[in-house]
């Protein structure tokens, strides 16, 4: 037995028809290839750290005999992804979420029963172990066997070791040998967990309750994208899965949640790319007697919250670039912004719309705002390597936000943007529920009724007529954020599992 990654290779059916005889070969021997319960295992980390713990043994200053050690007795639980014997020894690495770490398991300090259990072990399997963490002669950190435990067979053969698992696609599909085979592809979605209980733990410190709102839509509303349709069938009524959480948690700051944000999955029936997936997890956090000014400062809590708890301070990496989030972050406003990377003026229409036709944007019956908009997502985003605030938006193309009350041309709204990526949205939030209904009301004219608000949403507009607090309100994407946190450079990378495509069969 001399197996690593790179040795079990070719000859599928073979090989596992050789495992499958060593399934077998462990029901003859009594042992349930299966496992059961197995206490008290202690991360693989924990044990690592428990090497200070290791005494060398006086010895006669004589001996030309290595020192010998006493270590602590460990219990370790993972699975076996190297593996090599000699004679009457086996050396194993088993890894568990925590990190990796050698078993050394001899025949003679094991015994006869768990020797005929070990040759049964395969790449892949998962076993536990009970012995001494002590140093081979070689230095290596190693838990030398007392006991063995067999936890689960696998039937499978692992990828090969050098090739692994290349093909992105692949690694996307199966996401279960991705964690288990690729360097960083365990630690990348620890710390996606991290970032998220982070962001929860940030918002609560600042007295903001978490809901739930539901994720069955009777009108699309919130934001403009295409949703998923569906049917409920006792009340014969079509529904949508939610493509934002706005709408009904502006309906909780009616009732008297002043602050109040969820972390939820939306889907939007839209393209894939290395920035796009159609199901990702949104936050969207209100505050009540706040503004969008706020929600910069509670943005860059959150980001700094979530950087310390993934263990980052500085500037961290982006690609061969690094990217700095001591805040405060840069400011600019829309029109700054597009003045400087079109040098056109962003107040003229019609050399706006001119340098549009420029670039093939189509201009004819369209409102100029959404010509101009259009013109800085192509022009001026990229451009954007931040982490940098864009401020005051055209009105027009802000239908949930309120005006700047000097220039009611200009929406109190903030898209932050980091390395080109749109990464958070921020509104001061329109609560004038009969200027809501008339910005619906323009918004829904010319809308395919496969869009997104191409209903009224009347029950929001009856909460607004209510009274809703002025507010800020955030929306961040978790799953942008992450791939520049973790430096990902595409959102299938941090998504566990994206959709793909059908798989051939």
């Amino acid at each position: 037995m001399n197996q690593d990654v790179g040795e079990e290779t070719g000859g599928g059916d073979m090989l596992e028809a050789a495992r499958r005889v060593k399934l077998k070969r462990l029901i003859e021997l009594g042992v349930d290839p299966w496992g059961g319960r197995f206490d008290d295992s202690l991360p693989i980390s924990q044990i690592r750290d428990m090497q200070s713990q290791i005494e060398v043994q006086a010895q006669d200053p004589a001996s030309d005999r290595p020192p010998q050690e006493r270590g602590p007795k460990v219990r370790a639980a993972g699975r076996i992804v190297l593996q090599r014997k000699k004679g009457k020894l086996i050396f194993a690495d088993i890894r568990d979420a925590t990190g990796q770490i050698q078993l050394f398991i001899g025949r003679k300090q094991v015994g006869e029963d768990d020797w005929n259990v070990a040759e049964c072990f395969d790449l892949g399997d998962l076993i536990g172990v009970d012995g001494e963490l002590k140093h081979t002669r070689t230095g290596e950190l190693t838990i030398f066997a007392e006991r063995l435990h067999f936890l689960c067979k696998s039937l499978e053969t692992p990828p090969e070791k050098h090739k692994g698992l290349t093909d992105p696609e692949l690694r996307q599909r199966m996401r279960y040998l991705d964690l288990i085979y690729t360097e960083g592809a365990m630690d990348r979605f620890l710390k996606r967990s991290a970032i998220v209980s982070s962001v929860r733990e940030t918002l609560a410190s600042r007295r903001y309750v978490e809901i739930e709102g539901p994720t069955l839509h009777s009108v699309a509303g919130g934001a403009a994208a295409r949703p998923f349709s569906t049917h409920h069938n006792a009340l014969d009524m079509p529904l949508y899965l939610r493509i934002a959480l706005e709408l009904h948690l502006k309906r909780v700051l009616v009732g008297g949640v002043e602050r109040v944000f969820e972390l939820g999955r939306v889907y939007r029936n839209e393209g894939i790319s290395p920035r796009h997936n159609p199901e990702f997890t949104m936050l969207e956090a209100y505050q009540a007697y706040g503004d969008y000014r706020t929600m910069m400062d509670l943005t860059e809590r959150i980001i700094g919250d979530a950087l310390l708890a993934i263990g980052h301070q500085g500037p961290i990496p982006w690609g061969d670039r690094r990217i700095d989030f001591t805040p405060p972050f840069q400011r600019a406003t829309y029109d700054e912004l597009f003045a400087k990377h079109t040098e056109v003026d962003p107040g003229d229409e019609q050399a706006v719309a001119k340098f549009a036709e420029s670039l093939e944007i189509e201009t004819g019956d369209r409102h100029p705002d959404v010509v101009k908009n259009e013109v800085f997502e192509r022009c001026v985003e990229d451009k954007l390597t931040g982490p940098i605030f864009v401020m005051d938006y055209p009105a027009s193309i802000c239908p949930l936000t309120k005006r700047n009350r000097e220039n009611p041309n200009i929406a109190e709204r903030f898209e932050l943007f980091v390395e080109g990526m749109e990464i958070a949205n921020a509104y001061t939030e329109l609560n004038d529920p009969d200027l809501q209904e008339q910005l619906f009301q323009t918004q829904l004219a010319g809308q395919k009724a496969e869009d997104s608000m191409a209903t009224m949403d009347h029950d929001f507009l009856r909460a607004l007529r209510n009274g809703m607090p002025p507010a800020g309100g955030l929306g961040i994407g978790i799953d942008r954020l992450t791939m520049l946190l973790t430096d990902s450079q595409t959102i299938r990378d941090v998504i566990l599992f994206p959709l793909l495509r059908l798989e051939a069969r």
